[in-house]
């Protein structure tokens, strides 16, 4: 049995318990929260009638003496919360992003390191079904490498609360799962960023609730995002629209249950070369998903193995290196190049 402690019991604490109900082997022996009814009325919700509750979780891990702590806080309480899970000796899964800094990310990836325990981020685009077929499908080089990767992700959320008094909020807190997906299914190595964000009138956010950024994953591939958080309208899957441009041909997936790709022929047809449709194969027994259902699961078994999960946060600091080279690129106007030392 793995005991753990979640700490932060605000609406996304729920996807998390949802998921842990669905978990043999684990146990919630301790909520803590700033709100102490809050964390209670968790408890209630959920059952979790032995659980200890408290506001510091200081307190509350000397107490229950975990294996494990749940990150579910506000990014910018994350760095106390993982050093004070390390000098318990607990592992760690984090809600993302990572951090609310590149220092900050810097110094729990190497707290991490020094303690000795697991660290993983909840990076649960990577768990869906169809980001899996697209990695495997451009891996088998049925259309060639990839050359240029393309994702739109239009939604409007009225979200109240503090994402919308963030600065930098589309690509702080929802950016990193496009940008993560991007840089995964392609295997792109990120090398810089020239990013504009701005405020649409009409926008109900306080900071940078719209963004363009094209990147550089490295070998020859570029990735494009064109984001907003108040278009309204036509709204695109929480997953975006993709196009991803490969050396023989593309692949278009609309966030949802759409997957297509053609291949390119040796034959022309006036200006153009013809394409045949290529299909897509369906999931392999190995591929991992069902989101933080999915992640959990790997923590867990990091845990008990040995072994590091997939989206342990010495990889998942890349990911966040592109959030800061845009936000960076954003507020100087300027190309930045993301170093490995951002990384």
């Amino acid at each position: 049995m793995i005991n753990v402690v979640l700490v932060g019991c605000g609406a996304m604490s729920k996807h998390w318990l949802d998921a842990v109900r669905q978990v043999d082997g684990l146990a919630i022996v301790g909520l803590v929260d700033l709100d102490a009814e809050r964390a209670k009325a968790r408890a209630r919700e959920y059952e979790l009638t032995s659980a200890v509750i408290g506001t510091s979780l200081d307190a509350v891990l000397d107490q229950t003496r975990p294996d494990a702590v749940f990150d579910v806080v506000v990014p910018a309480a994350r760095r106390d919360v993982a050093l004070s899970a390390f000098a318990h000796n607990c592992h760690l899964l984090t809600e993302k992003p990572l951090a609310d800094s590149p220092e900050n990310a810097r110094a729990i990836v190497e707290a991490a390191r020094r303690a000795g325990r697991v660290h993983a981020v909840v990076q649960n685009r990577r768990y869906v079904a169809n980001v899996r077929r697209i990695r495997r499908f451009l891996d088998s080089g049925a259309i060639g490498a990839a050359t240029s990767i393309h994702a739109d992700f239009f939604v409007a959320p009225h979200f109240g609360g503090f994402r919308e008094e963030m600065a930098h909020v589309l690509l702080l807190d929802m950016a990193i799962h496009t940008f993560d997906a991007a840089r995964y299914m392609v295997g792109g190595e990120p090398a810089s960023v020239y990013c504009q964000e701005w405020e649409p009138a009409s926008s109900w956010y306080r900071q940078g609730s719209s963004a363009n950024a094209v990147f550089d994953l490295g070998g020859g591939k570029v990735f494009t995002y064109a984001g907003s958080w108040c278009a309204a309208g036509f709204r695109t899957s929480w997953e975006g629209s993709w196009r991803i441009v490969a050396e023989h041909g593309s692949l278009t997936w609309d966030g949802h249950d759409a997957l297509t790709a053609e291949l390119v022929l040796p034959v022309r047809d006036g200006l153009f070369d013809k394409t045949e449709p290529v299909e897509v194969p369906p999931l392999d027994p190995a591929d991992r998903v069902d989101g933080h259902l999915g992640i959990i699961r790997d923590f867990m078994h990091a845990i008990e193995a040995g072994t590091e999960p997939e989206t342990r946060g010495a990889d998942n600091i890349k990911s966040l290196a592109m959030v800061f080279g845009a936000i960076e690129s954003a507020e100087t106007g300027r190309r930045v190049a993301i170093s490995k030392e951002a990384q």
